[in-house]
């Protein structure tokens, strides 16, 4: 390869690193667009993947593309090239969310190093019970690093746990987010994904920390559960602004938090439900910032790494200068 000329199995390892990330119930909203006069990869909504009940706002959406748009970079870097980044790049067309113009040759080092290319493929959410053995302190200052995250103290931890177990209860109470949830449940072998049955995990026997029960119509004594661990190591993921272009920098982060932990070997699982209500999510911001916007919670530790959610395939999602691209054209 010579200047920023992509071959069909470099451009399908790009956008397979960018679909590796994750989003809310594994919908996967996203659709890839390839300029290839300019070299330029261009990040869309796929409106029809979205949640209307769970996510009427899309931020959740815009998080899912912030964390591709992350992976995306780092494959980019991976390969030796240097991703130029754009977030909304065009106010007439709102579904494009972001573009990366691939340019010159650069170090693969230059963004943050091989290892967190190599995490993208490892990563995924664990939602099964983790040891009790302390994430080091110098492991939890290098999550922190690139991102507004606060590991949050005890008592803390306690109130966010209280609070999305409010929320919890309330989506089982809710009738269209219940049947959203469901839709994309126990999706074994479903070629438009979804979660698979053997990654939704156990409940916890402790009924302290809320795992979303994805199936929202059971009670917890009709679920599998097993005990969790009893303080949970929890962080907040937090932006100045709650703007569109701050969900995407909100789901950079968040992307950056999770391949940072799956390097340590760290197991990761995203506690959402409270973001889900505005009063909820109001109530996450912390008495020494309650001017700050919670974008998300997420749960880290040592534990089993919990079986993969599947992805579709790279060329479902990508079109070339408009039009799908067939066989090997790309």
């Amino acid at each position: 390869m010579s200047g920023t000329y992509l071959d069909s199995s470099v451009l399908e390892k790009l956008i397979a690193a960018a679909v590796a990330a994750p989003s809310m119930h594994n919908t996967q909203p996203w659709r890839f667009r390839l300029d290839t006069e300019s070299t330029t990869v261009e990040i869309h909504a796929d409106v029809g993947r979205g949640l209307p009940h769970e996510d009427p706002h899309g931020r959740a959406l815009h998080i899912a593309a912030g964390a591709a748009l992350f992976n995306l970079r780092i494959a980019v870097s991976h390969f030796g090239w240097k991703p130029v980044t754009r977030l909304l790049p065009d106010p007439r067309h709102p579904d494009l969310l972001a573009s990366v113009h691939i340019t010159g040759r650069t170090s693969t080092r230059t963004l943050h190093g091989d290892d967190l290319y190599e995490a993208i493929w490892h990563r995924h959410s664990s939602r099964f019970p983790f040891g009790v053995q302390p994430v080091p302190v110098s492991v939890r200052h290098e999550l922190a690093e690139g991102a507004t995250l606060a590991v949050t103290g005890p008592r803390e931890t306690a109130r966010l746990l209280r609070i999305t177990t409010e929320a919890e209860r309330r989506n089982h109470a809710d009738p269209a987010r219940s049947a959203e949830s469901r839709r994309w449940s126990s999706r074994d072998g479903a070629e438009d994904t979804g979660i698979p049955s053997a990654a939704l995990g156990p409940q916890d026997t402790f009924e302290q920390l809320p795992m979303r029960d994805f199936s929202a119509r059971r009670t917890l004594d009709q679920l599998p559960a097993r005990p969790f661990e009893r303080t949970p190591a929890l962080a907040s993921l937090r932006t100045g602004h709650d703007r569109r272009t701050d969900w995407l920098r909100a789901g950079q982060a968040l992307e950056y938090v999770l391949l940072v932990a799956t390097a340590h070997g760290l197991r990761t699982s995203l506690l959402h439900q409270a973001l889900e209500w505005t009063d909820l999510r109001d109530d996450l911001r912390p008495a020494t910032s309650p001017f700050d916007h919670v974008q998300m919670l997420i749960r880290f530790g040592y534990g089993p790494e919990g079986p993969p959610t599947p992805r579709r395939t790279p060329r479902l999602f990508l079109e070339l200068d408009g039009a799908v691209p067939q066989e090997d054209r790309y």
